[in-house]
């Protein structure tokens, strides 16, 4: 929420970055200008000033550098890294790691430490030598950073550092051949490299190019593993070998480049990128990531969402024999995937805790109270007295915010219909995110309401687009006879014709959505429930016995019943599925006292 925040508030600013093209003696060099300039004028000003200039290099420097690998995975770290390598959600690693870790291949999966055992570190030596050769291997150990790190287990890794495959599912063998490459790489040489960087620059013109390029001179490591990196840098124009060019040697400038850019607002977490930073907050345990994540998106609270984006207009200078085009582009911007987005109903719960709850929702509790576990584990804290201090003013403080506290609904108003002078606000319902024209409290009459779309929020909504929702349900037409109706209920907007109902897919406007393609997704409903039919009844046209998503049921009316084991639903008569409906367990409504 707290991201989501920062993303609204966020001021973009805009400004020229500027890259030349240059050609020497031995081939062609790029660079990007040491100055962005704010403005088109300030932009203009610096290419009128390079026409007709002879470029030269300034200095070339070159200096040794090394790359370290990185320590064995985590559970953090491998949450993280299975994210970015392999697209798999949190839940979706710890799954496949636990299957490797029962079937003997790699050691236990829930740990904070890069330690390896001796043994570990010798057997993976002896793997790296006689595959890579001496001078691959450069035996380590790692320091765990984090000071909240119980470290009762060693780095995930392979058993057996021989096995550089496995034969189990796709996904395991994946997982697998990641955790191998890391703790082996862990293991090895340093990578040697050689980065060069070359300065060009013209008399009159205080600013230059900076040409970067970077060759590996020992691959060491990086034959085997290349850690992903999270930071989305689209600054980063480091080249790979550059021409040999010497200080003082005359260039070609072939096109000087500028292009208005776009400053950017704090990336939505990716899972990956949360766990991330529940670990540097400290909040929870490498135990606890993947079943928090999952829990705030199953209560709704979080959804990842799919943004199409829009397109952004942007302006273009190119200066080319001497003379300066300007050209008008476009490019599609915001475009989202896999994103964490805070729902409303989450925006308004978090707001309502930290109103009411403020302790606990510091940061600094959580990983004051993961501290005070640490010291209970040891024997240093006696637990029920930890308990005691924490849960006594706790225990209260909800009692009070029970009785006392209003009921959080996120209302904003959004001014005053146009025709009526009603007040038009939005809020969350019983079913979710709605509008609502009127309050009969104050005007006598009964509101109006009507849900909003999967795209829309309360925090961002417009009076005149909350209004819009208020024109469903809308007519289409007529198909084969029947009234095609469009409106939005409680899962969402859908095409309606008799007492069929077809969802209206996300990327479907249901203010826009013609009548040929509503017919169109009512057709294909219809298809879908005729093929799930198993029986019908002439006596009662009611009564149904379909295959669904776990099999085949007995559908009456609204109502769905359990076909009992041993039954076979293309064999049921009649008489019989009235006999399972009548005998069907009668649900047991209300939770159950709890034992004292």
């Amino acid at each position: 929420v707290e991201r989501e925040e920062d993303i609204q508030k966020y001021e973009s600013k805009t400004y020229f970055k500027v890259n030349g093209a240059f050609k020497s003696a031995n081939g062609k060099i790029a660079g990007d200008l040491s100055t962005q300039f704010d403005s088109l004028e300030q932009t203009q000003s610096f290419l009128n000033n390079s026409i007709g200039k002879n470029f030269n290099v300034i200095s070339v420097d070159k200096k040794p550098a090394t790359k370290k690998p990185s320590a064995p995975f985590t559970t953090s770290t491998l949450q993280q890294e299975a994210s970015l390598k392999l697209g798999f959600s949190v839940s979706r690693t710890m799954s496949v790691a636990q299957k490797l870790y029962e079937a003997g291949h790699i050691t236990y999966m829930r740990t904070d430490s890069v330690n390896l055992s001796q043994s570990a570190r010798e057997s993976a030596q002896k793997s790296i030598i006689d595959n890579y050769g001496d001078n691959y291997s450069n035996p380590k150990q790692f320091t765990t950073k984090s000071s909240g790190a119980q470290e009762a287990h060693e780095a995930i890794r392979p058993s057996n550092f021989d096995v550089k495959e496995v034969e189990m599912d796709h996904d395991e063998s994946r997982l697998y051949e990641l955790i191998w490459k890391r703790a082996i790489s862990s293991q090895m040489s340093d990578a040697k490299l050689e980065r060069t960087t070359i300065k060009i620059g013209a008399d009159g013109l205080k600013e230059h190019f900076n040409c970067k390029g970077e060759v590996i001179v020992f691959d060491g490591f990086l034959s085997v593993y290349i850690a992903s990196n999270l930071q989305d840098d689209e600054d980063d124009d480091t080249q790979g070998l550059l021409p040999s060019v010497t200080e003082g040697e005359s260039l070609e400038a072939n096109k000087i480049t500028a292009t208005q850019r776009f400053s950017r607002p704090p990336a939505r977490f990716v899972e990956a990128s949360l766990v991330k930073k529940l670990e540097e907050l400290g909040i929870g345990r490498p135990s606890t990531y993947a079943p928090t994540i999952s829990t705030i998106q199953k209560r709704g609270y979080v959804e990842k969402k799919l943004k199409d984006g829009i397109e952004r207009s942007y302006k273009q200078l190119i200066l080319i024999d001497e003379n300066i085009e300007i050209e008008d582009k476009t490019e599609i911007t915001g475009r989202e995937k896999n994103k964490l987005s805070p729902t409303d109903i989450g925006i308004v719960v978090t707001h309502f805790l930290q109103d009411n709850f403020e302790q606990i929702m510091d940061y600094q509790f959580t990983a004051t109270i993961e501290n005070q576990f640490d010291h209970i584990a040891k024997g240093n804290l006696e637990w029920k007295k930890m308990l005691s201090e924490f849960y006594t003013p706790f225990h209260t403080g909800v009692e009070d915010t029970t009785e006392n506290a209003e009921r959080a609904t996120g209302e904003r108003s959004l001014g005053e219909h146009p025709e009526n002078g009603r007040k038009v606000i939005v809020r969350i319902g019983k079913f979710g995110p709605m509008a609502q024209i009127g309050d009969e409290k104050e005007d006598g009459e009964k509101p109006k309401f009507a849900s909003l779309l999967d795209s829309q929020s309360i925090n961002s909504i417009t009076l005149e687009e909350a209004l819009e929702l208020f024109k469903l349900p809308r007519i289409l037409g007529e198909h084969e006879g029947n009234e095609v109706k469009v409106n939005i209920g409680r899962f969402g907007p859908y095409v309606q014709v008799e007492r069929i109902y077809s969802s209206i897919p996300k990327e479907i406007d249901p203010m826009e959505i013609s009548l040929e393609d509503a017919v169109a997704l009512h057709v294909e409903k219809v298809k879908q429930s005729e093929a799930n039919k198993i029986k019908t009844f002439p006596e009662d046209p009611d009564l149904l016995v379909l295959n669904g998503k776990y099999g085949p049921y007995i559908k009456k009316g609204k109502k769905n019943y359990k076909i009992p084991k041993g039954k076979v639903a293309e064999e049921l008569d009649f008489k019989e599925c009235l006999e399972i409906i009548e005998n069907q367990p009668k649900k047991t409504r209300g939770k159950r006292k709890a034992s004292k």
